[in-house]
Formats: structure tokens, sequence, C-alpha cells
């Protein structure tokens, strides 16, 4: 099968990022724990697009013979990667193959850019998993990745050691060695995530004295919540390419995020590994892919709305005359540029000052103010279903103090940059209230 560009011609950068969202990531419980089961097409669709415009020029796929539909599957996403070739060029589409002729034969078939081949190294992998010895494994890897090299030479072509950090770093040698001069990369899987930053550094530093010539890319599991800094130190120790996912969503706990990994390479100032990716785009795929999980972008990824979200008063009020004062981090750069303010039972009178005065409008002073709030902390514990706590605010003003709002002339109206419109509903409702320095005022 001719191809329009193979990984010869392509110039890999300091950073490359494989993204297996559409692979690992379709292995997440997830997807159960929300009734959804699987990405539709559609939903492939979508986000091989997004992750194509974000600048990810390697996206893992599942071998097409797990099932019809991830092979039909392929063809979508080859059209979807086919429609961007001129706006940001080719993108390679890799199988996750076993290393086993059938799905090498099936992933060539729907026109694999690259094969991800693999097979268990560690002494359990091979006593309960295959049953192979690693002479076996080395010798039936390099007939098969021979013969692809003679009959598909255009192919990108990646051997993994699965569950690489359970495996004696000899045995992986013993296998790697066979294998060295017929691969362009060799994966060091942290299959069940058992490894340490120290372990991936000094694992990650043996492997490239031995194979100098070889990159490499690592795969790390989140089972010790270890994902992010053992990729961060891979790829400071040399590692090229790192697989992620969006969220950072795989099996059990998930593998390492790929705008965690980003942002925190910015942070520390590698900017030589963002090279090609549209960083500020970031937040906006994590909603993407929160929002096909039917869930927010979760509290732990980094890039998202969560991290600059303020429930205590002491923050709250800090964040209101200046947002770095408890905001360190540059997330406007990726995508997040607004802060939210939750308005509830840890809220001082400050906030609560400001939010009835700057964005109700009503008139009160700073002992007032301190009123109702020693209020609406003892009445907010007892909220009615369906009231926010800054309905219940509003309410308390009106109705308990009796404040009165100030009359805005007409012609100046439509000029308030602070709006109390529910966006949800077009109602009068308090659901979302936003400050001119883009601080939201919410409750939930």
């Amino acid at each position: 099968m001719s191809r329009p560009y193979t990984f010869r011609q392509y110039r890999p950068r300091p950073l490359e990022i494989i993204d297996t969202t559409l692979r690992e990531g379709q292995q997440s419980s997830l997807l159960h724990d929300h009734h959804k089961y699987f990405f539709t097409t559609q939903d492939k669709e979508e986000i091989a697009r997004a992750l194509i415009l974000y600048g990810v020029k390697f996206i893992e796929l599942f071998a097409p013979n797990v099932s019809a539909q991830e092979a039909a599957d392929w063809d979508v996403i080859k059209a979807v990667r086919d429609d961007l070739i001129t706006q940001k060029g080719y993108t390679f589409l890799l199988a996750h193959v076993r290393c086993h002729p059938a799905d090498v034969e099936a992933a060539i078939k729907v026109g694999a850019d690259g094969l991800n081949m693999y097979i268990g190294t560690s002494e359990i992998a091979r006593s309960y998993n295959h049953g192979r010895g690693l002479e076996e494994i080395a010798r039936n890897a390099r007939a098969l990745i021979e013969d692809v090299r003679r009959n598909h030479p255009e192919l990108v072509l990646r051997f993994s050691g699965e569950d690489a950090f359970r495996t004696r770093e000899s045995d992986l040698f013993r296998v790697y060695d066979a294998l060295a001069d017929c691969v362009d990369r060799f994966g060091t899987p942290d299959t069940v995530g058992v490894a340490t930053p120290a372990t991936v550094a000094q694992r990650v530093r043996a492997l490239r004295a031995r194979y100098p010539d070889v990159a490499l890319e690592g795969h790390f599991h989140d089972d010790r919540g270890l994902a992010l800094v053992n990729a961060l130190e891979a790829v400071r120790n040399g590692m090229q390419y790192i697989q992620t996912t969006l969220l950072g969503i795989g099996e059990r706990s998930g593998i390492t995020s790929m705008t965690a990994l980003l942002f925190n390479l910015f942070v520390d100032r590698e900017y030589d590994r963002l090279e090609g990716y549209h960083l500020r785009a970031s937040y906006p795929i994590n909603v993407m892919m929160a929002d096909k999980l039917r869930m927010l972008v979760p509290s732990k990824e980094p890039v998202s709305l969560t991290n600059r979200t303020h429930a205590a008063g002491v923050h709250q009020k800090a964040v209101i005359n200046h947002a770095a004062t408890y905001e360190a981090h540059p997330l406007d750069q990726f995508g997040v540029t607004e802060s939210e303010v939750l308005l509830g039972p840890l809220s001082g009178w400050n906030i609560v000052h400001y939010f009835l005065r700057e964005i109700c409008g009503f008139t009160l002073d700073e002992a007032t103010a301190k009123a109702i709030t020693a209020d609406f902390k003892q009445r907010v514990y007892h909220l009615k279903r369906g009231m926010s706590p800054a309905q219940m605010l509003i309410d308390l003003a009106q109705n308990t103090y009796g404040l009165q709002s100030i009359n805005v002339p007409e012609q100046f109206r439509n000029a308030v940059e602070q709006n109390m419109t529910d966006s949800t509903s077009g109602s009068a409702e308090v659901g979302e209230v936003r400050h001119a320095s883009g601080v939201i005022l919410r409750s939930r």
C-alpha cells in the first residue's frame, strides 16, 4: 500500500506525544461508570480531529482485529487525518499490536503507518500470560519484524517489552539486543504502575547508553499516582516519545495526561519540548473529553478550571484583588482564562459584601455585610433542595435585611460587565456571575 508520506521523511520534534486516548483511553472504567461503555464513531472522529489540531503527530489505535467496529473506524479516522493534512501536515496512525502475525497483517491491511508491537517480558508475564522464554520471544519477534521491514519498509516500528519495569534489566537487554538494529523505537511500558522517578531515571539512562541509535518511548500507569512525575523524569533523562491520553484516562487508574505533561514542562521552562503544540487549546480539549465521558474535568487534572476555583474566604478575598495571590501558574497559556469563586459556608464577609454590592447592586455597608455573612453561614447548612447558596444569600439580603438594589438607568444597563444571567436557562436566577477581571462567582 503506497503512502503519501512516511516516517523516513519526518523530523521528530524534541518531544513527541503518542496519544493513545483511542486505544488505552477506551479501556477506562469511566466509560462504564457513566454508562457510556465505548466511544462512538463520531466520538472518535471528534477526538482525532482535536488531537491533530492540537499538534499531535502520532495517534495510537487498537489493532483492527479487536472487533469489526474498530476495523471500520480505522477508515473514518484516516479520513479525518487526510482532511487535515493541508492544514496540519501528516499525522501517523499507529496500531497497537501483539507480536503476532494476525495482528500485524490486520494493521497493515487497514493502512496503519506504524506498528506498536508488544509482548510481555517480565517473569510473571512469561509464566502466566504467554508462556514463552526470553530466547523464543527474541527469536519470534526478530523474524516477524524482519518480514515487515522487508515487505513494508515505510512503516515505523516500535517494540515494547510489556511490563518492562517488572522485567529485570538483564532480561530486557537480552530481548532488545536481538532487535536493536531493526526497530525505530523501544518502548518501556510501566504496565502495572510500579515504577518510581528513581527507577525510571535509571532505566532510561541504561537504555540510552546501550542503544544510542534507537529512540525510547514511555507509557506510565498511575497506580501509585506517579504517572505524570515518571513521564517528566523520563523526558528529562532523554526519552523522546511519551504515550498520553486526554485527562489521563486508561486501564485502572489511567496513564499520563497529555495536557498535564505539557503544562509541567512549560512551568519548568522546557520550551524546546513544546514545539508544535497548540497549548491554548489544552483546556478546551479537556472539556471536550470530559463531556464525552459525561463528567466534569477531574479536579486532579492541572489544566482545569478547578485549578483556579476558590471556596475559602481568605482565598476569595485575595483573588478578587489579585488572582496571583493564590494562583501561581500560567494556566491562561493553556486556555484557562478565568477564575471561579464558589459562594458557600466557607465564604467570608468580604466576598459577601463584594457580591451583594458590586454584582447584585445592593446598597450596604461593611457592618451589614458582616451581619448577613454570620446569618448566611448558619442558614446555608440547611439549604433547601433546588436553591443555590447565592440564591439564599440574595433572599436573605432582600427579605430579612431589607436591602434595596441600585436602580441602574436604562442607558447603562447593557454596559454592565458583570451579569447575573443563568446562561443555561436565560432566566434572572443566579447561576454564574462574571467579574470584569475574569473571576466567576458561582454557586454549584
